[in-house]
């Protein structure tokens, strides 16, 4: 019998909550900024490291901004992104979803072209090289305006057969989803599927709003909707997948303990839940690590942590027959586990 680490690791799974420029592990931010003679705040990869100390959402974001303006050109944005293939190829994941913000790069005086070409030529490598398939999320950053937004879709004009969704990111207090009901009807329009970060600062009415306003067809995060019996009821019937991540949630104080984390409460209330990592460079872990963190935390046992690798493909976005055909490789890997 493997041991529980291996076990994880060999779990075929979807990954559905990735920031890409989440994944700016120090060194490549060295790297780039070197490459690119971009100035940054720090003398050493320990010094990045020890200011990843974060007390909410908004402290990590002043960071996570910062160490962007190193990715300048298509050739940073596609060793990001392989770099990020590269690990989460030997966490079992065949299939990820990424989410991406423009607007934290044209407001930079990067073309939008620039980062999506980029992105694209590492997802083309990515699955040649380690048989990974990827889909694009395109995310808007909700404290800025809705006009931006808007502006940021027309930008993406040229490339939409290449993105999948569009989602909204950044930081939730006080820019609830209704902002966005307008450019989010758009975008359904276009023909784009959606999602929308809710319930992670802020409250169960966000994801109502979610719901309702945005219509979205999956929910990121969504932890604090299990405040509200009727709200997880709903979910739970609908069927909606919650992308939830476990490290990022103990590191942004969404809990104060893995102990205290509620995976295994959403999974036993019938919620769609799956886990991922959010921002792994900045958050401790990839996302074999949030399983193993979840599964040692809360005593998820190897039916648990199927259920949860099984939910990533089904709240996927991949069409009917790649979703059956990822749930028989992972039904095979479990009979032989």
């Amino acid at each position: 019998m493997t041991d529980l680490p291996a076990f994880i690791r060999g779990l075929p799974k979807a990954e559905l909550h990735l920031h890409i420029e989440g994944s700016l592990e120090p060194e490549l931010m060295f790297a780039l900024a070197a490459r690119n003679g971009v100035a940054i705040p720090y003398g050493s990869v320990e010094e990045v490291r020890a200011a990843y100390s974060f007390s909410r959402l908004q402290d990590f974001l002043d960071i996570y901004y910062a160490g962007a303006d190193v990715l300048r050109t298509a050739a940073d944005f596609r060793d990001l992104a392989l770099a990020y293939f590269a690990r989460v190829a030997a966490d079992g994941v065949v299939h990820a979803e990424i989410m991406f913000d423009p607007q934290t790069h044209t407001a930079r005086g990067v073309p939008f072209g620039t980062v999506i070409e980029g992105l694209l030529s590492a997802m083309a490598e990515a699955e040649a090289k380690h048989g990974i398939s990827s889909a694009l999320i395109m995310c808007f950053l909700r404290h800025l305006s809705e006009e931006d937004a808007f502006a940021t879709l027309r930008a993406a004009e040229p490339w939409l057969p290449r993105i999948a969704a569009v989602g909204l990111d950044s930081s939730e207090l006080g820019h609830p989803p209704a902002k966005f009901a307008r450019v989010f009807a758009e975008a359904r329009r276009r023909g784009l599927r959606l999602v929308a970060h809710a319930g992670e600062e802020g409250p169960p009415e966000y994801v109502r709003e979610a719901l309702d306003l945005l219509g979205v067809d999956r929910l990121d995060h969504g932890n604090r909707s299990l405040e509200d019996p009727g709200l997880v009821a709903r979910l739970a019937r609908t069927g909606m997948t919650l992308t939830v991540c476990p490290l990022s949630n103990l590191k942004l104080c969404v809990v104060d303990d893995m102990a205290d984390h509620p995976i295994d409460r959403m999974l036993r209330e019938g919620l769609r839940a799956t886990v991922n990592s959010d921002d792994p460079a900045y958050f401790g872990g990839y996302v074999a690590d949030n399983y193993l963190a979840a599964a040692e935390a809360r005593g998820l046992d190897r039916r648990d942590l199927a259920a949860l690798a099984r939910n990533s493909f089904l709240g996927s976005f991949l069409p009917d027959e790649a979703v059956a055909a990822h749930l028989a490789r992972l039904d095979a890997y479990l009979a032989a586990a």
